[in-house]
């Protein structure tokens, strides 16, 4: 596959070629993708392919520069939710369903994203993606009529990816960099409820924990997630510091609770999607600094958090637990994992070590 460029537009004569030209894992149906295109389309879907084999009900993805901004299993539609994105709550399909949540976790970041779903396209979910600015998506499938109606999106530059979800990639990776072959086996730890099953623990904990699990392990390292309710609230990336990674995600969370606080209700802000979720978030920035707000942040619970390496410090939990945080997952046996421990039951957060680390680079 020649790419329209490489990881910059001055990069030309890019290109994509599969290991065994027999068995590609993608066919691009619409449009001309770039390196990073190519490099998400990868990534997020084999983020929702797992997750909706280990929970069991549709799952979608929201990528931007090679890491997800939000990813949920299908689930309900809130209020917020429906008068942005103009739907009637009771009446969305499964797959809508999914892509609404993962992209309502940071709909700032996801403008121009990169969609995966792990179930077919229907026409519902082709309808709302003709009114959001994205780049492209990737499915295992398209209802007829719908491949069509995405290919006419962005004047005819929309990519359209059909993945096969049969495709098992080679046991082996390998990666040229500066002159360096690097190869190592293919990270393929399962990755289910069985590795965070505890006594006591919800179940709805366990399906948090194991969907935040998948969604780190696609995430650039360091990385943390938080989620409720089968969707991130709050995804953090790539930073070196990982309590700087819990407090970045954290104020998305702040920020998606704030979303739904009563008195930003107000008028309609316009036709376009972003210009509604622009309108939210300028009347958050509004709210005032004061008990109200402190209040209404202190309602959020039942918040699930997980880290793709070893909390390296109490300071994590301490921060967790100012966005709601009652259950944590990370892999443990760092040197303060005691501090770790006795923090959270400072906080009644009850943890799991899951003993896999899931760094990503």
């Amino acid at each position: 596959m020649r790419l329209r460029y490489g990881m910059n537009p001055h990069q030309r004569s890019a290109t994509a070629s599969p290991i065994d030209p027999a068995r590609p894992p993608f066919r691009l149906l619409n449009g001309e993708a770039s390196y990073i295109n190519v490099l998400d389309a990868a990534a997020a879907w084999q983020l929702v392919r797992e997750a909706a084999t280990a929970l069991g009900r549709p799952a979608a993805a929201s990528f931007k520069h090679v890491s997800p901004a939000g990813a949920a299993t299908a689930g309900p539609i809130d209020a917020v939710m429906a008068e942005t994105y103009r739907l009637d709550a009771p009446a969305v399909g499964a797959v809508t369903s999914a892509y609404v949540r993962a992209r309502d976790a940071d709909p700032k970041s996801s403008y121009g994203d990169f969609v995966a779903v792990s179930a077919p396209v229907d026409a519902e979910l082709a309808e709302l993606l003709r009114r959001v600015v994205s780049d492209g998506i990737v499915a295992p499938g398209y209802e007829p009529g719908v491949l069509a109606e995405l290919s006419a999106k962005k004047g005819g530059r929309f990519l359209v990816v059909e993945a096969d979800p049969g495709f098992q990639p080679p046991p082996t990776e390998t990666r040229e960099v500066f002159g360096l072959r690097l190869t190592q086996p293919r990270d393929d730890v399962a990755l289910t409820r069985d590795l965070l099953a505890r006594p006591g623990l919800p179940s709805s904990a366990v399906d948090d924990l194991l969907l935040g699990l998948i969604v780190v392990k696609y995430t650039q390292s360091n990385s943390v997630a938080y989620l409720r309710d089968g969707m991130t609230l709050g995804i953090g990336a790539g930073q070196q510091s990982r309590v700087d990674c819990t407090r970045l995600a954290g104020a998305k969370v702040d920020t998606w609770w704030l979303r739904r606080h009563p008195s930003l209700a107000g008028p309609d802000a316009g036709a376009r999607v972003q210009d509604r979720v622009t309108e939210q978030l300028r009347r958050t920035a509004g709210l005032p600094d004061d008990a109200d707000r402190a209040g209404w942040l202190g309602r959020l619970d039942r918040v699930a958090f997980v880290s793709d390496g070893a909390l390296p410090f109490a300071d994590n939990v301490e921060q967790a637990a100012l966005h709601g945080v009652r259950f944590i997952a990370e892999p443990g046996d760092s040197v303060r994992s005691a501090d770790v421990l006795a923090e959270c039951r400072r906080h009644g957060i009850d943890l799991v070590h899951t003993g896999v680390r899931l760094f990503r680079h």
